[in-house]
């Protein structure tokens, strides 16, 4: 079973996707993955150094995440052309990874599942929510963004209420990550996995 999990920016996404991961999921997170996939060298890497300059890049030739956002996140059509050349690099690798694994549940933790259609491949879709407020903070204490910027790269998002449209479940992380892991662990019931799991994720 493949089970997407996804949400804006800050929302908490990839703490939940961990948890499943403790429970005995086998989680894909897309950012990584597009990490390794644009190192120097790497098709992606090219095409996107093609698109946008090298302008983008540090002194050591990797891609500056940092200055490709400042672009992408202030002009939609940038983005739109970012997603067009990255979206099927990493859908690709994604479904190499699912067939290999032939069982057990699969979590993608991807911040633009709805966004790039991927979502409608998933056999069950998780949106991650959280207060406006708690979610600003946190991209701030993680990322260093100015609240204009992160509002900005919320905006690029699919809206909250087109995603929990689409979504299966809806785990409120506003809470403890004691009250999420609750949340979690009740999915995971519902799914009909081995919710009698001896593993201890306690927080």
């Amino acid at each position: 079973m493949v089970i997407g999990v996804t949400g804006s920016i800050g929302s908490g996404k990839t703490t939940v996707a961990r948890m499943f991961g403790r429970l005995g999921a086998h989680v894909i997170d897309a950012d990584r993955l597009y990490h390794s996939l644009t190192l120097p060298r790497k098709s992606l890497y090219k095409k996107i150094v093609r698109r946008f300059g090298d302008s983008i890049l540090r002194g050591d030739g990797t891609i500056n995440r940092k200055k490709l956002g400042s672009i992408v996140f202030w002009q939609r059509s940038k983005m739109r052309l970012l997603n067009k050349i990255a979206h099927p690099e990493i859908i690709a690798r994604i479904n190499e990874i699912v067939r290999a694994k032939r069982g057990g549940i699969v979590i993608i933790d991807a911040a633009m599942l709805i966004e790039s259609g991927f979502y409608k491949k998933m056999d069950r879709l998780i949106i991650v929510k959280t207060k406006s407020a708690r979610q600003i903070n946190r991209v701030i204490r993680a990322k260093g963004l100015a609240r204009k910027e992160i509002l900005r790269i919320i905006r690029m998002q699919a809206p909250l209420k087109k995603k929990a449209a689409l979504a299966d479940f809806i785990i409120d992380n506003s809470g403890s990550k004691k009250k999420t892991l609750i949340q979690v662990r009740g999915i995971w019931k519902q799914l009909g996995v081995d919710h009698a799991s001896k593993r201890k994720i306690g927080y």
